[in-house]
């Protein structure tokens, strides 16, 4: 279908969609364009707004489309991660401006387009079918790329406890490397971060006798943290990784020996380790560095140390529902010939919180460009996504 811009219905909602400046937390029309064509095809929609300590309020939605089983949800945000320097922009990252079949802005693929080709392949179905035998929701957030505490988890509970239950779950995350029809997200690793601080006696660098400096302790205990591989992964999931992403001392002076250091880190676990196991490791092989005196030498006790775990733990999962895999998996080879790997690969989605409600999995657009400047998308590309969906709401309410 083409509007009079000869755009076609996706790319035009998705044109729409990245109009709206909707950097977290800030909602910027996005969730009431998308309330408003929902609506006008029928569904009855529900905004909630979300608040908690410390963080900032977040605006949510929520659509359906029937009353009875099966129930299929899609997911997604609508929330996008600030664009930087506009000026570095080739095309404006609020204009969903075209070039060379390409359409340009925040959001393109992380994700909006995701959403923009299932409110597509539903407009299309409905026209094509009518009503499915079963139900459509729409469940929206504007907090995926913030603390993520205002949104899909309290819209979840909120709308299980209205009484609102699912049989599977799509997340329109950019999940495809390269093509679409690469790979479908079965599963997660889990996530873990924190920080670790050194206790040290500041001093004089010519002096050092007279000090304990933090970095020697701070680096005996990352040694002991880094030195071992946690695993070699598992049939479902690759190797678990820890990543060291800061190491401070907050010390402007070069002949003065700090009075603590401190590292941030986090890990990506696999599903040998939990969140209280992964932890217990962490603190074993610390306890370890703190002992084993190889920088930090001469002293008669170990390195004095604290450990602080930030946010929650996102835990790992993995979704074995044969019939939300094989309908999408066959909705793929029925549009694109291939047949989709499955992978647990990547970061945290909103996922980790859906997987407690029902089977669920990501496939949307390529995610090459996510959170980049000029991130983008092929015109092309929101058609094969379009035409996916479609065929995957065919065959799930016809089965």
């Amino acid at each position: 279908m083409k509007n009079s811009d000869t755009l076609t219905l996706t790319a035009e909602i998705l044109r729409d969609l990245i109009r709206c400046p909707s950097v977290t937390p800030e909602e910027g029309g996005a969730l009431t364009y998308l309330q408003k064509r929902s609506e006008a095809m029928g569904f009855k929609a529900e905004r909630m707004i979300f608040s908690d300590e410390n963080t900032p309020d977040v605006d949510n939605l929520y659509t359906r489309l029937g009353t009875d089983g099966p129930h299929l949800m899609f997911a997604g945000h609508t929330d996008v991660v600030p664009v930087g320097k506009e000026s570095d922009w080739a095309l404006g990252p609020f204009s969903g401006d075209i070039k060379d079949g390409v359409m340009y802005g925040r959001g393109a693929v992380d994700m909006k387009g995701g959403i923009a080709c299932f409110l597509g392949a539903v407009q299309t179905y409905l026209e094509k079918h009518g009503k499915p035998e079963g139900s459509i929701s729409f469940l929206i957030t504007g907090d995926e790329e913030g603390p993520s505490i205002n949104g899909t988890d309290k819209l979840l509970k909120w709308a299980k406890a209205k009484g609102e239950v699912w049989d599977a779950s799509i997340v329109g995350e950019p999940s495809n490397p390269s093509a679409i029809g690469d790979v479908i997200k079965n599963g997660r690793r889990g996530s873990l971060s924190g920080r670790v601080t050194v206790k040290g006696v500041q001093g004089h660098c010519a002096y050092p006798h007279l000090s304990d400096n933090p970095v020697n302790g701070m680096v005996d205990l990352l040694i002991a943290l880094l030195a071992t591989p946690f695993d070699e992964g598992t049939d479902q999931f690759q190797p678990t990784n820890l990543e060291v992403t800061s190491v401070d001392v907050g010390n402007p002076a070069t002949n003065v020996i700090a009075a603590s250091a401190s590292a941030g880190f986090n890990i990506r676990f696999n599903d040998l380790w939990d969140g209280d196991s992964v932890k217990s490791e962490i603190i074993r092989r610390f306890d370890k560095g703190a002992k084993a005196g190889l920088i930090r030498k001469g002293k008669n006790s170990p390195v004095e140390y604290s450990i602080e775990w930030l946010g929650r733990v996102s835990p790992v999962f993995l979704t074995k529902d044969d019939r939300l895999i094989n309908t999408l998996s066959t909705a793929i080879n029925s549009v694109t010939g291939k047949t989709p790997e499955l992978s647990t690969g990547g970061g945290t989605s909103d996922a980790r919180f859906i997987k407690d409600y029902c089977p669920v999995v990501e496939f949307g657009l390529v995610g090459q460009t996510m959170h980049q400047v000029d991130e983008r998308t092929e015109l092309s590309d929101l058609d094969t996504l379009t035409a996916i969906y479609l065929k995957f709401l065919e065959e799930y309410f016809s089965a």
